[in-house]
């Protein structure tokens, strides 16, 4: 178990990375590297394990993306990395005591596959988004190795993006009740309308008055009926 001057010491070296996102990450991908570095610190991962899972993602998108790559391929090579990462993982998990060098290894699988569904299935089609965060992963295991024993770190909160999202949006507008904002019919579905606010806001209300006259696609004035205590839209109806 590491000492409490141990854990100060790591903490001393990599403060200045945790205080700062790196650039090449958004805020939520940046909890989500805190995130995964905690759970494989807390289950004990062996970190040459995890090491040889990132180098399996780097080759694939070094030998299969290449930068000068049309965007629309791109995205399909990317994808297509990204499902067969998931599928490698698996076949880790289900091959693990054949080719493991211990009786541990096949935990290790287990559990890096799955903290990488949990974590990084959002960027399943986005594979060198996920070499980045996990990059970055490997660099604050040691931090959260250090800490999680003697209980000087806690689990890190995930905010999901679009969630990130619509707190950015909420924290650039005061939204009162009464006001009218233009919106989006995105989907009806019997009485029932979602509307996409500001390009970022879904919210969806029953509208039995209103939505047999809408499309989807329509733009509709919508008035807010409620906010949550977060200032955030938490209700609104269409204007007929």
């Amino acid at each position: 178990m590491a000492t409490a001057t141990a854990a100060q010491n790591t903490d001393s070296k990599i403060e200045p990375t945790l205080k700062q996102r790196p650039a090449d990450l958004t805020e939520v991908q940046w909890q989500t590297v805190h995130a995964i570095a905690y759970d494989l610190a807390d289950s004990k991962m062996d970190v040459n394990e995890f090491k040889k899972v990132i180098a399996y993602l780097r080759n694939a998108i070094a030998t299969h993306v290449h930068p000068a790559t049309e965007d629309a391929e791109r995205q399909q090579q990317e994808a297509a990395i990204g499902a067969n990462f998931f599928n490698y993982l698996k076949t880790l998990v289900r091959h693990g005591n054949t080719i493991g060098h211990s009786k541990c290894t096949k935990g290790y699988y287990k559990t890096l596959d799955d903290v990488c569904r949990d974590y990084l299935s959002p960027y399943q089609t986005h594979a060198s988004t996920m070499l980045v965060i996990l990059g970055w992963t490997a660099r604050l295991v040691k931090y959260y190795d250090q800490g999680v024993p003697t209980g000087e770190t806690s689990r890190p909160t995930v905010t999901s993006e679009r969630e990130a999202e619509i707190q950015a949006i909420t924290q650039a507008n005061t939204f009162e009740v009464g006001q009218e904002l233009e919106a989006i019919a995105t989907t009806i579905k019997g009485n029932k309308v979602t509307y996409e606010i500001l390009g970022t806001i879904k919210l969806s209300q029953k509208e039995p008055k209103l939505a047999s006259k809408l499309t989807e696609g329509q733009t509709v004035a919508v008035t807010i009926q409620s906010l949550r205590d977060d200032g955030s839209i938490k209700k609104v109806k269409g204007k007929q």
